[in-house]
């Protein structure tokens, strides 16, 4: 069990890996009393004037008590995150990496205490006819998964104005990324190119299926006679 456990970690991306874990060492951290939460929260009073200006960082990484809101956060965090990191933002590592950065600026620009970086929402207007189930109580389409975790979050006690503000950041990356490009022809969030230096293009490899044999091509004298 335990290695079955350290071989799915270790095949996760390196964002979502380093999210992941920078989030649940965070969590128990303060869980532990090891971390006070008051030192990780966003105050933009404690930013400017106290110059800490890491609660910028650190308010995305605790997702208050270890309870079951913060088993489906860290669930659905691995899961989605890790299917836009291989299969949107395939060999773009870089990118995904300027998607999440622009999630947590709009967030912070509008003084989020906390919260999701909208991964999920992106993943869902990308992928909106995936049919998906809910612990086993009911089907829909991952066009309404943000949805269902707001719910869900209503029903455990959460703010649901976290996930409110969550899928407005996304929805901001969502339409200056896929749509506006698409109406225009001009991309505004193009990946910086210091970034883009921060990590090495990944090659995107394309299996060919086996056992397939391509038949020789004629040869020149039966070519002629043909």
């Amino acid at each position: 069990m335990a290695q079955a456990v350290e071989e799915w970690y270790k095949q996760m991306p390196i964002i979502t890996r380093s999210y992941l874990t920078a989030a649940i060492v965070t969590t128990i951290g303060c869980s532990l009393d090891i971390i006070s939460p008051y030192d990780l929260y966003l105050n933009p009073r404690l930013v400017v004037k106290h110059y800490q200006v890491w609660r910028i960082i650190t308010n995305f990484l605790y997702f208050r008590q270890m309870d079951l809101d913060f088993l489906f956060h860290m669930f659905f965090l691995a899961r989605y995150c890790k299917l836009l990191e291989e299969n949107s933002f395939r060999g773009r590592t870089a990118d995904f990496f300027y998607m999440l950065l622009f999630g947590a600026t709009v967030l912070t620009g509008i003084v989020l205490l906390g919260g999701m970086i909208p991964y999920v929402y992106v993943w869902s207007k990308q992928n909106p006819f995936i049919h998906m189930s809910f612990l086993g109580l009911f089907t829909f389409t991952a066009a309404y998964l943000p949805w269902v975790l707001l719910g869900f979050s209503v029903l455990v006690g959460a703010s649901a104005w976290v996930d409110l503000l969550g899928m407005i950041a996304g929805h901001a990356y969502y339409f200056l990324e896929d749509v506006y490009p698409r109406m225009t022809g001009r991309r505004p969030l193009r990946t910086p190119a210091f970034i883009r230096s921060l990590f090495a293009d990944e090659p995107v490899v394309v299996a060919r299926p086996a056992n397939i044999r391509f038949a020789a091509p004629p040869a020149a004298d039966d070519v002629q006679q043909n």
